[in-house]
């Protein structure tokens, strides 16, 4: 979850974070879902939750720099919200941006998303998908089909 995280900026000097799709078919089903207290300060890359999946319990990394000022409560009892809605209902935390001319300079944004988020994927692939499937040939080489 290190680098599978996104940040909207709000109108009020403030950003809400959470978990990529991509993170989420990397990691696999969201069990359990703890932001930091509000209150807290978290630096852009130090832990902003700490999340169950299905194959681990990680530490979810903040893309800015800010202190959480709101949680996602609704994830005490709906986890999944994480991985069904992760743009929308599965948000995790909104911070008061405090360094955000710095962070600004680390993040990815605009068209170079998905460009970045497509060689994440290429390069995370054997845990997303078996590297071969029985019956159906050979795996997909990159650029070739």
């Amino acid at each position: 979850m290190e680098h599978q995280v996104w940040a909207r900026l709000e109108d009020d000097e403030t950003a809400t974070v959470g978990i990529t799709q991509l993170g989420i078919q990397l990691s696999g089903e969201v069990f359990m879902c703890r932001p930091r207290r509000v209150g807290t300060e978290v630096a852009q890359g130090g832990t902003v939750a700490v999340a169950e999946l299905s194959k681990a319990i990680v530490a979810v990394k903040s893309p800015v720099t800010g202190v959480v000022v709101k949680i996602n409560e609704t994830l005490d009892e709906h986890p999944e919200q994480v991985h069904r809605d992760p743009y929308g209902a599965g948000w995790i935390a909104r911070l008061r941006l405090t360094d955000f001319a710095r962070d600004r300079t680390a993040l990815v944004t605009g068209d170079a998303v998905a460009p970045a988020m497509q060689e994440h994927a290429w390069s995370h692939r054997d845990e997303m998908v078996p590297a071969t499937t029985p019956g159906l040939g050979r795996p997909v080489e990159r650029g070739i089909s």
